[in-house]
């Protein structure tokens, strides 16, 4: 069986020229969840596929580059598409923040689970793990499995995270790397080199570098990644696929 993740965002903190922020699409053989839809992911994830074929929603944390189409989304699928009973799954802040914005409420479009750190649940046919990250609110790395595939995704986090709190065999892992140099934010992002050790230590096997800041050089993003994991690493673009099979 396969997973295959599409980059529909990956700018951090602001969406770059013609880019979007955080947002990834999870294809777990043919289910398909939606993982964060910052600014900007919503247009992209008609690309990839009917709205009518969306199964679940994912969202890591409050930060608005991570989830702010969401009353969009809840617009579209209320008002035109008609579509109720979507699963949506996140943090507390993050639920409440959505609630407000949305006015007349998230249901009965979105069906809203709570999740937090180490929290374990059948989402469909998908098994998703969440752990805590390093970061300035409630933030959830997030791992999911079908069938011996796996995807796993770091959302925002300082060094104090590791991939191994997903649990080992993960088969693409993808890593916020918001920055090259170790100042920036040392409690809150990673750099490529931190992003790459976690990998390794990890043992991804395949390792995805996301979220850099727009006007970043993503060759000096590949190279340092690569040399702290150990091999090449990808850099993440809109439209991008990476894929698993066992």
């Amino acid at each position: 069986m396969a997973i295959d993740v599409a980059v529909l965002g990956c700018s951090g903190t602001y969406a770059a020229p013609g880019g979007a922020c955080s947002g990834y699409l999870v294809d777990a053989g043919g289910y398909r969840v939606l993982v964060d839809c910052g600014p900007g992911t919503f247009a992209n994830l008609q690309r990839e596929l009917p709205l009518d074929q969306l199964d679940a929603i994912v969202i890591t944390h409050s930060h608005p580059d991570h989830w702010l189409e969401l009353p969009v989304m809840r617009n579209a699928f209320r008002y035109v598409l008609e579509r109720a009973g979507i699963a949506l799954y996140s943090t507390a802040e993050t639920l409440a923040l959505a609630e407000a914005v949305c006015g007349n409420g998230l249901t009965p479009t979105f069906v809203p689970t709570l999740i937090t750190d180490g929290d374990d649940v059948a989402i469909g046919p998908v098994r998703a793990r969440f752990a805590r990250t390093q970061h300035s609110v409630e933030t959830l790395s997030v791992r999911i499995d079908h069938n011996g595939a796996s995807f796993a995704f770091s959302a925002d986090t300082g060094p104090d995270w590791s991939f191994t709190a997903l649990g080992m065999g993960i088969g693409i892992g993808l890593c916020e790397a918001t920055s090259l140099d170790p100042a920036h934010a040392p409690d809150v992002h990673l750099t490529a080199t931190q992003a790459g050790e976690r990998g390794r230590a990890g043992r991804v096997q395949q390792l995805v570098l996301t979220h850099q800041l727009p006007g970043s050089n993503p060759e000096e993003f590949r190279r340092q990644g690569s040399d702290a994991y150990g091999s090449p690493v990808h850099i993440a673009s809109v439209g991008a696929h990476f894929h698993h099979e066992t």
